[in-house]
């Protein structure tokens, strides 16, 4: 069986920027079936090829849909190589987890809309627009690939375990702040706001 590798064991590997595929002479077959044998096994949204071993741009989608979080088995099976941001725009927050990072959830600030460039495993190119929980899936897994991960950007970190936060998320669900703005510029906007009304607070 497959073992992500973890922030307790691998925060070196975890931290380097994956290399781009070449798709003409790396041999995928190896790396999908790894990232599927995974999936298929584990309770995730998604997983990025460096977090099972294997240092390449790969992005393995299986669930994107909110509706569909306490089904394991759901499999959507979106394969994308080499991708590439194009835009940004909105807000959204959300209590984000991680199979690398263990039982640390964080409060992480993602973009509402993700335009995409890929390539599939046929070695077709593709752009295609996530919007909502999917940009907020793919905007996750695209960090890893730069050695980021959700922790480094959250606005606060809780240590829960799954169940702990299935019920912690009831109440501190998925939120949309904007759909059309500037992501950087919102990004900072509402992450100092958050950050000073946390200092306030805590007064």
């Amino acid at each position: 069986m497959f073992e992500a590798k973890t922030i307790e064991n691998d925060l070196e590997w975890l931290r380097q920027v994956s290399e781009k595929v070449d798709l003409n002479n790396d041999n995928l077959e190896e790396a999908i079936h790894i990232l599927d044998s995974y999936c298929l096994t584990h309770g995730v949204f998604a997983m990025a090829a460096v977090q099972l071993g294997i240092n390449k741009r790969i992005i393995y989608l299986k669930n994107t849909d909110l509706d569909k979080v306490e089904d394991d088995e759901w499999n959507e099976k979106t394969i994308l190589i080499n991708p590439v941001i194009k835009e940004r725009k909105g807000l959204t927050m959300y209590w984000e987890a991680c199979a690398s990072c263990l039982d640390n959830m964080g409060l992480v600030l993602r973009p509402y809309k993700m335009k995409i460039e890929y390539y599939d495993i046929e070695g077709r190119k593709h752009q295609k627009t996530f919007k909502g929980f999917p940009a907020t899936v793919m905007s996750h897994e695209y960090d890893h690939l730069d050695g980021i991960l959700h922790m480094d950007k959250a606005l606060e970190v809780k240590v829960m375990n799954r169940e702990e936060r299935k019920e912690w998320r009831k109440i501190h669900g998925y939120e949309v702040v904007n759909e059309d703005g500037d992501f950087l510029s919102l990004e900072e906007k509402y992450g100092k706001e958050y950050k000073d009304k946390c200092n306030e607070n805590s007064r």
